[in-house]
């Protein structure tokens, strides 16, 4: 019987091509066709490209290669992947899965399921989970792959021990490619660097134009991990100001916010103020999405900065913005519309804390709430549960860096003083570790032909054309009328367009009626409540009962495989010691 095949974990595009090997097997093996294709010239040389293809997909042998432990810093933009993290059958593909594809396309891992996105056995660690639509200049993996040094072959113990330091000194040395040898006397020893796989010029060949490798790290602290060795991780929301397209002065009528603030424009000093207000520890439970799959009971997290910084030199100005019929006195100077990001760094961040900020940011920048809204919301005594809110859109978020500490400096009792809430002081400091950016080898891997550079300039100007030509669009449809003529007055009188529009970070507003204010709105459920259902769900009478039993994925994995409920004692005490 042949042997069947798990297709649980197989990426989409490798199922359909899995789908189409399997319809050209049927219909090689359709009666009365086998023997005339075996007849035939074009089957012979199926033959021959089948017997080459298996050829090349010979298994590598692991005992040929060695391997080191690396980190790569990687570069990608969003926002047509559903997310960093690989999900079985999901029809949009990750940059996980794609990542996989090119280090198994260039053997730098070996897996015995190429087909099967699984990174277990290669140490593999990631910094950051980004989720559907969001982008990273700075993010990290940590992964054993494939490497140039020289495998040392350990001869067998019978041959006995070598009592002469001489004698060992020389096999040391042999082993290490530095046995003397040429006209110096000395062969070069492997250099870690220059003798060593280029891997991101390696992957890039093979990786989308949307997603790079910058740079790789060859030496890493003990026991490193990308997500739990990081110190500081670093996010930028990018949006424009205005946030949206504004109406004439002469046209509008009751759309000028309680502050002041005209419909499209923004407050940033406003916003800037409200941001300050995230900085320190805080319960940011009212700032993030509840998942009961996680059971989170603690909300408690440090952001070190918080800020709003306006982006210099970005160009693709529209002129239009400019009149002082659409601009707000506030507003001066030439060039919009500006581009600003909200700036942020903390040790860690719950599940769509950012976007929860920015949407809070927008709401203040927009005159519907007051900075002080931070506070309230901050203050989980006052609000212990999260008034119904939309978090901003997803596009425009980049996990921006990763900070490291030094190799000397990774010790348990400094990563404590970062993370610990009740550390004090201002941390700030730069990333630790040694990264090789590509270019830095050689210069013409970043700014060649076929350069990092000049990869990423054709990927820019493609899509700075679309911006350009879209900005004179949009500039010359909104200048050429002449709104005074009023060439209809005689006609139906026309609607007053007095619908507000709501900014959440899309590319145009959300019309809404009359604002309800945050802190007004219906209440969602705490917590613990959300904790509870979750519990119940899997058979516990509740989470507390859950997290008693210290290790509850398991107990619940165990009960799903025919051993008992999950609330159990008896599922509980045979449960395995995996650490949640």
């Amino acid at each position: 019987m042949a042997e069947s095949t798990d297709y649980d974990d197989w990426s989409r595009d490798r199922l359909v091509e899995r789908v189409k090997e399997l319809e050209q097997q049927l219909q090689k093996h359709k009666p009365g066709t086998i023997q005339n294709q075996a007849a035939t010239p074009a089957a012979a040389a199926g033959t021959r490209k089948e017997k080459k293809r298996d050829k090349k997909t010979k298994k590598m042998d692991p005992a040929k290669y060695s391997t080191r432990l690396i980190a790569l810093k990687l570069a990608y933009l969003g926002k047509r992947y559903g997310g960093f993290e690989y999900q079985p059958g999901s029809s949009t593909p990750s940059i996980e899965e794609e990542l996989w594809k090119a280090l198994v396309r260039s053997c730098l891992i070996w897996p015995e399921q190429p087909d099967k996105v699984d990174f277990g056995p290669w140490e593999y660690s990631k910094c950051g989970r980004t989720d559907k639509g969001v982008s990273a200049f700075g993010q990290v993996i940590g992964i054993r792959v494939r490497s140039n040094r020289p495998v040392v072959e350990v001869r067998e113990r019978d041959e006995g021990d070598r009592n002469e330091k001489g004698d060992a000194d020389a096999e040391m040395a042999e082993a290490e490619g530095e046995a003397d040898v040429g006209e110096h006397g000395r062969k070069p020893a492997w250099d870690p660097i220059a003798d060593e796989i280029n891997y991101p010029k390696i992957l890039n060949r093979l990786l989308p134009p949307d997603i790079r490798v910058l740079a790789w790290a060859p030496t890493l602290p003990p026991d490193f991990s990308a997500r739990f060795s990081c110190w500081e991780r670093q996010y930028r929301y990018f949006f424009t100001q205005p946030a949206f397209a504004p109406l004439p002065g002469s046209l509008e009528s009751s759309k000028t916010a309680p502050g002041g603030t005209r419909e499209g424009w923004l407050d940033i000093a406003a916003m800037r103020e409200a941001a300050k207000l995230f900085e320190g520890v805080h319960d940011f439970r009212n700032f993030c999405k509840i998942d009961g799959s996680k059971q989170i009971t603690n909300f408690t997290r440090r952001v070190f900065e918080a800020d709003i910084v306006e982006v210099d030199n970005v160009g693709s100005a529209l002129p239009y913005l400019s009149q002082q019929d659409f601009r707000p006195p506030t507003c001066t100077g030439e060039g919009y519309p500006k581009v600003y990001y909200f700036h942020v760094r903390g040790s860690a961040f719950l599940w769509h804390q950012i976007r929860h900020m920015v949407a809070i940011l927008f709401a203040v920048g927009q005159g519907l709430e007051k900075p002080s809204l931070v506070t309230e919301l901050l203050d989980v005594s006052k609000q212990p549960r999260k008034p119904n809110y939309v978090m901003a859109e997803e596009v425009p978020l980049v996990l921006w860096d990763c900070i490291f500490p030094k190799v000397d400096e990774d010790t348990p009792q400094n990563r404590k003083d970062v993370h610990d809430p009740d550390s004090e002081g201002d941390i700030s400091f730069k990333d630790g570790i040694d990264w090789i950016w590509l270019g830095e080898d050689q210069p013409s891997n970043l700014h060649g032909a076929s350069g990092l550079v000049n990869q990423l300039w054709e990927y820019w100007r493609e899509r700075k054309m679309d911006e350009l030509l879209a900005s004179q669009l949009l500039d010359s449809v909104a200048r050429k009328p002449d709104l005074s003529r009023r060439l209809a007055e005689s006609g139906p009188a026309s609607k007053q367009n007095d619908v507000r529009r709501v900014f959440e970070g899309g590319n145009t507003a959300r019309p809404t009626g009359a604002y309800v204010p945050v802190l007004k709105r219906p209440l969602m459920a705490s917590p613990e409540e959300v904790n509870d259902k979750w519990a119940q769900s899997k058979g516990f009478a509740n989470a507390e009962e859950l997290a008693s039993t210290k290790n509850w994925r398991s107990v619940i994995k165990a009960a799903k495989n025919g051993g008992g409920s999950s609330s159990s004692n008896a599922a509980v005490e045979n449960s395995s010691s995996v650490d949640e």
